[in-house]
């Protein structure tokens, strides 16, 4: 077992980058490692390369104080070395202090020679503008690091950001990788996500909207050819939920037209995340989707247009965890316990490859990982 000191500091710009990304042959090696003591379905194919276990770990939840970071540093080693290969941040989560605790456990098992980066898909976001270690004590410090951070550097002009602290401007994008991989110790992050690229539309017209879209993956295919990121797509909390009339409504086939005019027939727009669970179940059952000259739910249209869907908060953020119906424990009489219950709804789905799920205990780690063993 690694033992984590409390505070993970920010890396400074010289630290040099661990080479590499998640490949095909790597992930199905560490499939082939692990795969023995888990449920036959639990590695899936991602974007039809990598093989990824169905359970990820999310990093969202929890304080900005070094006992959170260790936390979560210590529960991505030992994730990782039981057999989850998927790791999911976002630049905002926890005042960057997230990223930065994968990457000090991404530095811990690779320097240990047990695991190779070739294994490990590496997932974060970028649009909430991120504050730096805690958030400002008021909003007047708020905007003064916007304005020393993001506006009197270029990198962002006060009209480019909209509900307050979201962004998409390709400059702004272009900095977030960077600041993405620095935190995170990487050369390549393997999924980058637009992250709830619907709030933007607090602002624009539909019309502005697909152009800052444009713009954006524009960006991104750069950021791909550059080697900075393996591939993208969006992290959304209603966008994909909500139906064509809503404002927040996303076009999943939309989205993949704009990628194709950006990126062409060889474009890297790959992968979506939104919630699902037994309470937000709208991906399976609510037609939400334009497909053709039908309506469909997210998961069929995901199915026909050819992308990957990983789950977000399948236990809503812990709301899920106790006092589900009896008919659940019927329908998974193998488990014991609400969590695990909730969790395997969401894996039994047809096209989920993998539910995130945040993990700070060992205790609930295990507590998963037991759902799944064989």
């Amino acid at each position: 077992m690694h033992h984590y000191s409390a505070a993970v500091r920010a890396p400074r710009k010289a630290d040099k980058l661990i080479a590499g990304c998640a490949t095909r042959e790597g992930t199905e090696r560490y499939r082939g490692r692990h795969a023995s003591r888990h449920a036959e379905d639990f590695y899936r194919p991602l974007a039809d390369v990598l093989s990824v276990s169905s359970i990820g770990l999310g990093t969202y939840l929890g304080e900005c104080d070094g006992k959170t970071d260790a936390e979560y540093a210590e529960a991505a080693a030992l994730a990782v070395r039981s057999g989850i290969n998927l790791l999911d941040s976002a630049i905002n989560y926890r005042c960057q202090r997230s990223e930065r605790a994968l990457g000090k456990a991404l530095r811990a098992l690779l320097s240990s020679g047990a695991e190779a980066r070739d294994e490990i898909v590496v997932c974060t976001k970028a649009g909430y503008i991120p504050l730096d270690g805690a958030p400002p004590p008021t909003r007047r410090d708020y905007n003064a690091h916007l304005k020393a951070q993001y506006y009197d550097p270029g990198i962002v002009s006060p009209e480019q950001v909209v509900a307050g602290g979201h962004c998409i401007a390709p400059r702004y994008l272009a900095d977030q990788a960077q600041r993405s991989r620095r935190n995170l110790g990487i050369s390549t992050i393997d999924i980058y996500y637009l992250h709830n690229p619907e709030q933007q539309l607090d602002a624009l017209s539909r019309d502005a909207f697909a152009d800052a879209i444009a713009a954006a993956f524009t960006q991104l295919e750069q950021e791909v050819a550059a080697g900075n990121i393996g591939c993208y797509g969006c992290a959304t909390w209603s966008g994909f939920r909500v139906a064509p009339g809503d404002k927040a409504h996303l076009s999943l086939a939309e989205l993949l037209k704009i990628a194709a005019t950006v990126g062409g027939t060889d474009h890297h727009f790959r992968v979506i995340q939104l919630p699902i669970s037994l309470a937000m179940p709208e991906a399976v059952r609510v037609p939400t989707q334009p497909l053709g000259n039908a309506v469909v739910p997210l998961l069929q249209a995901a199915s026909e247009l050819g992308i990957t869907v990983i789950a977000s908060a399948p236990l809503m953020q812990g709301q899920l965890t106790r006092g589900l119906p009896a008919k659940l424990a019927e329908a998974f009489p193998d488990l014991a316990t609400d969590a695990q219950r909730a969790v395997a709804f969401v894996r039994s789905l047809p096209r989920v490859t993998s539910a995130l799920v945040g993990m700070k205990s060992p205790a609930h780690l295990r507590e998963q990982l037991e759902a799944v063993k064989r």
